[in-house]
């Protein structure tokens, strides 16, 4: 079941803020990633849990010196992706759902909300990887935790809205809390097991995932306008 679109009836102004994220993404992807390919620029800005835990850049087993402060790749990772399917799958999320936050929040809000909910997913990965036995020199990127903070709020606020999906025999509706239940139940499946996130070392953060998607619930009240336009 993937989702492809939702009810934009009620929405009053242009997502800015949305579109500007999704370009952001994609720009770093291909211009600075080099579409996967500059791994120096990879490695060198991704969030490796040890660095994070330390405060130290480490340069050894693959990885690439850092060029501004360790912390900061909380943020970085946040706008880089390991391959073409997992820009698109995270652009696809983030422009069916976040629109419609950006709405009620008002722009400022919604890029403040956005990145907290990454920066959170981000230490929740870091964290669990420090706590466990999985290895904290692997890193970690993408947008997934920020996104998944996303969806975390629109469950929330808008929980019986109508999205549009792709079921394999064709394209239905079905309420938010259907498609996004679907979700987590994959999420929490797939973590089961990984204490520290990581899947067969391939770096799908599943602690960042249900990380960002619990602080999107907690945190989006505190951001909501409870208004149709911003």
């Amino acid at each position: 079941m993937l989702p492809i679109g939702d009810d934009n009836t009620d929405r009053h102004s242009t997502p800015i803020v949305n579109y500007v994220l999704i370009a952001a993404n994609i720009l770093v992807f291909v211009l600075l990633q080099g579409m996967g390919s500059n791994l120096q620029f990879t490695y060198a800005y991704s969030t490796v849990p040890a660095e994070i835990l330390t405060g130290n850049d480490i340069a050894t087993n693959g990885l690439e010196p850092t060029p501004v402060p360790v912390y900061l790749t909380l943020i970085s990772s946040m706008f880089m992706h390991g391959g073409w399917a997992h820009l698109g799958g995270n652009m696809l999320f983030l422009w069916v759902f976040g629109d419609n936050l950006e709405n009620r929040m008002g722009k400022g809000k919604y890029l403040i909300f956005y990145l907290l909910c990454g920066i959170i997913a981000s230490l929740c990965h870091v964290f669990i990887s420090g706590a466990s036995s999985a290895n904290s020199l692997i890193p970690s990127l993408g947008a997934s935790g920020a996104i998944s903070g996303v969806m975390g709020g629109y469950l929330l606020l808008f929980p019986k809205r109508k999205v549009r999906v792709f079921m394999g025999r064709g394209i239905g509706e079905v309420p938010a809390f259907v498609a996004l239940g679907i979700w987590i139940v994959f999420q929490v499946i797939s973590g089961m097991g990984m204490l520290g996130g990581t899947q067969g070392g391939g770096g799908v953060a599943y602690a960042a995932h249900v990380g960002g998607f619990i602080a999107g619930l907690l945190l989006v009240k505190l951001f909501d306008n409870g208004l149709k336009k911003s």
